[in-house]
C-alpha cells in the first residue's frame, strides 16, 4: 500500500506532497512576505529577528561563518543574518521553489550586503552539500511543508560541522484558550479571504492554515529534532505560542 501523509486537511500519497507544496508557493511567491505582514499583523518580523538574535552570528573571525538557510527563497532571513554580522557571514539561501528563490534572488541586489549570499536549488530532504559544511542551519516557517520532516532533520545535522547551530522557527499550537478561540476563528474566517482579495487566490492560504494545525506539537517536534542526533533540544514559545523557536546543537 502506498504511504500517505497529509496536504491541509486532505491524505495525499506521500510522493505527491512536495508537488502540491510547489504549487501553492509558485501561486504566491511574489507576494508571499506582504501576505505574512497581513496574516500575523507584522509579528512574524518579530520572530525572525528573536531567531537571528539568539543565531548571533559573529562579526569577524579567521574563517568564514558559514550559515544554510532553508526554506529562505525570499531571503528576508539572510539578509537579517549578514546584516546582523556586518557582512563577515556567508549565507546560502536554499529552496525547492524557483519562483520563491528568483523572489529573493531579486531582492538581495539591494541588499547592503548583497555578494555575501547565493541562491541553490535544493530539496531539504537531499541536501546537494559537503558533510559538515556549514556552522548554522536556519529555517523559517518551511520544515511543515516537507514531506518527510525527519529525513531533512538528518540532512540538516549531516551538513553542520561540529559545534554547528540548528535553529528552526515554526508555527505551533496556541495554549491559552481566550487566544486559542480567536486565533483559529481569525485563521479560518480571515486568512483565506485576505489571500483571495492580495493574490486573487484563497486556497493556498487554506493550505497554509491547515498545515500548522497539523505539524507536531514542540514538545513531539523536539523529539524528532533530538532523534535526527541533534543535542540540547530547546523550544521557546512566542505569542502564546502561535511560534516557537526550536533550537539544537551538533556536538
Amino acid at each position: 500500500m502506498a504511504e500517505t501523509t497529509h496536504f491541509g486537511e486532505r491524505t495525499v500519497a506521500l510522493e505527491d506532497k512536495q508537488s502540491l507544496v510547489n504549487d501553492v508557493f509558485h501561486r504566491v511567491a511574489d507576494r508571499y512576505d506582504l501576505m505574512n505582514d497581513l496574516m500575523s499583523g507584522g509579528v512574524h518580523r518579530v520572530w525572525k529577528d528573536a531567531m537571528v538574535a539568539r543565531l548571533a552570528p559573529p562579526k569577524q573571525g579567521s574563517v568564514p561563518y558559514r550559515v544554510l538557510d532553508m526554506a529562505g527563497g525570499t531571503g528576508d532571513i539572510a539578509e537579517r543574518i549578514v546584516n546582523a554580522s556586518v557582512g563577515y557571514a556567508e549565507v546560502t539561501v536554499s529552496d525547492i521553489n524557483t519562483d520563491m528563490l528568483r523572489v529573493g534572488e531579486e531582492r538581495s541586489r539591494n541588499w547592503r550586503f548583497p555578494a555575501q549570499v547565493k541562491f541553490v536549488e535544493a530539496n531539504a530532504e537531499a541536501l546537494p552539500f559537503e558533510d559538515e559544511s556549514f556552522d548554522a542551519y536556519t529555517i523559517a516557517f518551511g520544515i511543515r511543508n516537507v514531506p518527510r520532516i525527519p529525513l531533512a532533520l538528518k540532512e540538516a545535522h549531516r551538513v553542520l560541522k561540529r559545534g554547528g547551530r540548528f535553529l528552526c522557527l515554526e508555527f505551533s499550537q496556541v495554549d491559552t484558550p481566550v487566544l486559542s478561540e480567536v486565533y483559529r476563528a481569525f485563521s479560518d474566517r480571515v486568512i483565506p479571504p485576505i489571500g483571495r482579495a492580495v493574490t486573487g487566490d484563497a486556497q493556498p492560504y487554506q493550505y497554509l492554515v491547515e498545515s500548522i494545525r497539523k505539524f507536531p506539537t514542540p514538545e513531539h517536534f523536539s523529539k524528532l529534532i533530538a532523534d535526527a542526533g541533534f543535542k540540547r533540544v530547546t523550544h521557546t514559545p512566542f505569542t502564546g505560542n502561535i511560534a516557537a523557536l526550536h533550537a539544537a546543537w551538533k556536538l
